[in-house]
């Protein structure tokens, strides 16, 4: 007969060295439907522990075991802390699904998910315009393996053991909410971009817990930032890969899109916007006379306004052409706005009926429009201005490698001379 998924032999170190390392964790059974579980991976093992929330299995890593150092029952811990540990934690995501009330939020002591609760309130307050995504990013990666942590109790090991487990962790899929159980994608341990691609991923996270912590120390509900202060993200790992379409892929895309997906495609590819800046653009936006773009809200927050080439302008005036000033300009088949997701399947549809791999999604069409810019010469003023980008770092960061010029000129006037090269009658021979 098998062996259940919940009684694994994890409790010794020994029967923890004969497993094979897998993604999903060796579970064994506690009280009240929770699980300790060990995560062996080729770079050491995890201690995570599991319960069932509302109907979905939360998991989330809680330290280190005991299998090369010594447990000291606060950052390395053997089985018995561990099983004390997940049963904590389990405690901690029932109270946060059930909510807290006022009076028991004073007196509990304040935690990483109260401080991650609070960010998120000031953030919103603030307009912030990723304010689902990063509660997303919070929900998944932070509250499930932080959010019962005390503040006071935080240290810099323990948040550097949360980044180090979240870098070996496979990525997470697209699940339906139906599910109960998160998709991740499968782990190729040689795969060099993916590793990096997963360390990228911690390095946003990082800054997201990063900022909310500070905003803790801001609001006076911690005292000190030195528990996260220190904590570094991988380096390297935000090396820009740049990708972008060419003008013979371009023209197949366009091609391979149904009608409605094709006007936006050729927006994107004609302004360098993105996807969000043409799901509420609407006629009186486009000024025809000037061929200009004006995007009241833009990513930043700021308006911007972007300029057309001719064949930009030709195109919106016939995107607007019939229009009233209010009128959105870009609709679906059905007559309904694009909105948020609407174009993931429709777009990787026509990618492979271009045959186009993998796939592309908006931002590769604005990095095809801020590429054929630079390659053309365009100063990195300009683009920037175009995209939306603050200043010239990020445009620079990108695109400057594909400019032939760029560093050759940037060099040669910045760099003045110093006299210390003598004057001579000699010419190179030229054949």
């Amino acid at each position: 007969m098998a062996r259940r998924t919940d009684n694994q032999p994890i409790t010794t170190r020994a029967a923890r060295d004969r497993l094979a390392p897998r993604h999903e964790p060796y579970w064994r059974g506690l009280d009240d439907g929770t699980a300790a579980g060990y995560r062996k991976t080729a770079s050491g093992g995890w201690w995570y522990a599991r319960t069932r929330v509302e109907g979905r299995y939360q998991k989330g890593a809680i330290g280190r075991p005991d299998d090369a150092l010594g447990a000291d029952g606060v950052e390395t811990l053997d089985y018995r802390q561990a099983t004390t540990s997940a049963k904590e934690w389990a405690t901690g995501q029932h109270h946060a699904a059930a909510g807290l009330g006022n009076a028991r939020e004073r007196r509990a002591p304040y935690t990483v998910a109260d401080a991650m609760r609070h960010y998120m309130n000031h953030y919103s307050r603030e307009g912030g315009k990723a304010a689902d995504r990063t509660q997303q990013v919070i929900d998944a990666h932070i509250i499930t393996a932080l959010g019962t942590v005390r503040l006071d109790r935080l240290t810099q090991h323990r948040v550097e053991v949360w980044r180090d487990a979240l870098a070996d962790a496979p990525a997470r899929l697209r699940t339906s909410k139906t599910a109960t159980k998160q998709r991740f994608r499968e782990i190729d341990p040689d795969d060099a971009e993916a590793k990096r691609r997963r360390r990228s991923t911690t390095n946003r996270v990082l800054t997201v817990l990063k900022a909310a912590l500070k905003f803790a120390v801001s609001k006076k509900r911690a005292h000190t930032n030195a528990a996260w202060a220190k904590v570094k993200p991988f380096r390297k790992a935000d090396a820009p890969k740049v990708r972008y379409l060419t003008d013979a892929e371009t023209v197949r895309l366009a091609n391979a899109c149904p009608a409605d997906l094709r006007q936006i495609v050729t927006a994107a590819l004609l302004s360098g916007m993105r996807y969000g800046e043409f799901a509420g653009m609407r006629a009186r936006d486009f000024n025809a006379e000037t061929g200009v773009v004006a995007i009241p809200v833009s990513k930043s927050g700021d308006p911007r306004h972007v300029v057309l080439t001719d064949e930009g302008r030709a195109f919106f005036v016939q995107a607007i052409a019939g229009r009233v000033s209010d009128a959105v300009i870009f609709t679906r088949q059905d007559g309904l706005p694009w909105g948020k997701s609407h174009q993931f399947r429709p777009l990787r549809d026509a990618s492979d009926a271009a045959n186009i791999s993998p796939a592309v999604g908006f931002h590769i069409l604005r990095h095809t429009y801020g590429s054929r810019l630079a390659m053309a010469g365009t100063p990195m003023a300009v683009i920037a201005q175009q995209l939306g980008h603050k200043d010239t770092r990020m445009t620079e960061k990108h695109y400057a490698h594909l400019a032939s010029s760029y560093v050759a000129d940037t060099v040669r006037a910045n760099f003045a001379p110093l006299g210390i090269v003598q004057r001579s009658n000699a010419e190179p021979i030229r054949a």
